[in-house]
């Protein structure tokens, strides 16, 4: 019989990349990781804001996603803030990247969490930029939202 281990499930979320940016497609990635950084990620020790995805000779890397240093980690402990290579299928890359090439698109990290088999995976999306004024009406939404669930909760 074999013993699962249950342990929270990680799901750690770019909050103010929903606020800033209107999705159009999103993608799941893998993560080329040290052996430390995945035991940071385990440890619910990594944070999404102010990340971005950039292309380098056809490979997607992710820039500024901090994973703090294990705290177990000795002399080769990795880098909190270094870029990391993000894996897709080359049709998946061919599409990112003819998508960005037109103005106001980006790509922007979501979510990062942890599937069944143990990997670290990132959710992308590509994304364009909102006005101020869509900024205001998500805020509305939200709020609306938040309005109508605490009426129907009584």
């Amino acid at each position: 019989m074999e013993k699962k281990k249950h342990t929270a499930p990680i799901n750690i979320k770019n909050k103010k990349a929903s606020f800033d940016y209107e999705f159009i497609d999103t993608y799941t990635a893998g993560i080329v990781l040290t052996g430390t950084e995945i035991k940071s990620i385990r440890m619910g020790k990594a944070s999404l804001v102010d990340t971005y995805c950039y292309f380098i000779n056809g490979e997607l890397w992710v820039k500024n996603m901090h994973i703090s240093e294990y705290f177990y980690g000795s002399y080769n402990n990795h880098n909190a803030r270094r870029e990391r290579k993000l894996l897709l299928s080359k049709k998946e890359l061919r599409n990112l990247q003819n998508e960005e090439k037109n103005p106001g698109f980006t790509i922007v990290p979501t979510r990062l969490y942890i599937n069944e088999k143990g990997l670290a995976k990132l959710v992308i999306a590509l994304a364009k930029g909102k006005k101020q004024y869509d900024k205001r009406q998500s805020l509305k939404e939200k709020d609306d939202r938040r309005e109508m669930d605490r009426l129907f909760k009584r």
